[in-house]
């Protein structure tokens, strides 16, 4: 009734497509690298439409198969987080934290596989919105760009991070040390979001005495989107240097140097007051606040 491909070209698309590897994801579906390719395979037939451009050094998404996964790391969650809730009847030590789907795939997911292998009885779920979290009853803390002036949870200062341009290699050094002038008549990829704390492009240029550019370029209205558009070559990015380091180490994007500001805002880990935090959530807080500065 729902007018779904099979669920299992869905879960091996999505592990693909947080990996950007078909390999890694066999290794987390315990299958074949063949396997996957053929639900990927599968998958796209049934859609019409390509999902992945094949690249010498791994895959990257295309522009339909970055809505999908954005659309899909979202809906698995939020099912996560419902099944957390039926678990915890049981007495499952369970922690429920929010990111944007950029900070999970870029971020958390990786520090929290790190975090489970030390505390394994401890599960973690994530939430992902794109739009902001409120006094979720199931929600223990999330992450977000600044302080949310909305809520009256505890909000602790993580780190703070420097704002660059971003490109595909080829561009990136193309354009490397070239004047504020140049950058700004660039093609531009700007984030399109309800939440106002993001730095914007107009926000980058001004702090360093240059006029605003308007909206020169096009807009994308998820962060891990734009990341990609950059990727293919298609502009720009404005890009928060530690968050996309897995990418600039991975060779997928390259700063171009030459300017960059400090981001006007920290990160933050915003939580329930730690008397209203079961343990679980309160060892996680504090080892979240223990890696970073």
């Amino acid at each position: 009734m729902y007018d779904l491909p099979p669920l299992s070209t869905l879960t091996t698309f999505e592990a693909a497509a947080r990996h950007l590897s078909f390999k890694n994801a066999a290794v987390e579906l315990n299958v074949t690298p063949g396997a996957v390719s053929h639900q990927i395979k599968a998958l796209e037939s049934e859609l019409g439409t390509t999902l992945f451009r094949r690249r010498h050094r791994g895959v990257e998404l295309t522009a339909d198969g970055g809505k999908l996964f954005s659309t899909l790391a979202e809906s698995f969650y939020r099912i996560s987080a419902q099944l957390r809730e039926v678990r915890a009847k049981r007495g499952e030590k369970r922690v429920k934290i929010g990111t944007t789907s950029a900070v999970a795939n870029l971020w958390t997911s990786h520090m929290l596989s790190t975090f489970w292998r030390e505390h394994p009885d401890i599960t973690v779920d994530q939430l992902v919105s794109e739009e902001g979290f409120g006094a979720e009853a199931a929600l223990d803390m999330y992450i977000r760009y600044g302080k949310d002036h909305r809520s009256d949870w505890s909000q602790q200062p993580i780190y703070r991070d420097e704002l660059v341009p971003v490109g595909d290699p080829a561009l990136a050094i193309a354009l490397s040390g070239a004047s504020i002038e140049v950058l700004s008549e660039q093609r531009l990829i700007h984030l399109e979001q309800n939440d106002y704390s993001w730095t914007t492009w107009n926000d980058w240029f001004t702090a360093q005495g240059h006029p605003e550019v308007g909206d020169r370029g096009f807009r994308v209205n998820n962060y891990m989107i734009g990341l990609h558009a950059a990727m293919d070559g298609m502009g720009l990015m404005l890009g928060w240097r530690r968050l996309v380091g897995p990418l600039l180490e991975g060779g997928r994007l390259k700063v171009v140097e030459g300017h960059s500001i400090p981001a006007p805002r920290r990160f933050y880990l915003v939580s329930r007051p730690d008397e209203d935090l079961a343990a679980p959530a309160r060892l996680l807080k504090g080892w979240i606040g223990g890696i970073t500065d």
